[in-house]
């Protein structure tokens, strides 16, 4: 069993940053794929991105040269660091993982956080 737990959301204004992280135990997470999904309100959760667990990302086009995707084993810690924020990206952010492969499928991951609230204000 992995628990994951997102943090470091808030409101911000259009064209800050924001860096959330999400935060494992039960299992070092290196050995895991972790994606990044948001929902905002009256939509669908949407892939944000994923990163492979020899450490490459990959983004979903909305977001691809705004967000950086890294992971920090020491810490046990992946990190999703958010540039040039739009109102388009105000969501619940969550954070999930998979062992077996990688994917941009939210229904192919086994666990998930409980989210963190980005609200981008203009």
């Amino acid at each position: 069993q992995v628990q994951l737990v997102e943090s470091g959301g808030g409101l911000v204004q259009v064209g800050a940053s924001l860096r959330l992280s999400c935060s494992a135990s039960g299992r070092t997470l290196d050995s895991y794929t972790v994606g990044w999904f948001r929902q905002a309100p009256g939509k669908e959760r949407d892939f944000v991105a994923v990163i492979r667990r020899d450490g490459s990302p990959y983004y979903s086009d909305s977001v691809k040269g705004r967000f950086t995707l890294f992971r920090d084993n020491a810490k046990n810690k992946v990190y999703l660091q958010m540039n040039s924020l739009r109102p388009e990206d105000t969501a619940v952010y969550y954070c999930a993982a998979v062992r077996v492969r990688w994917t941009t499928s939210e229904d192919e991951y086994d666990y998930w956080g409980q989210g963190t609230q980005v609200t981008v204000s203009s």
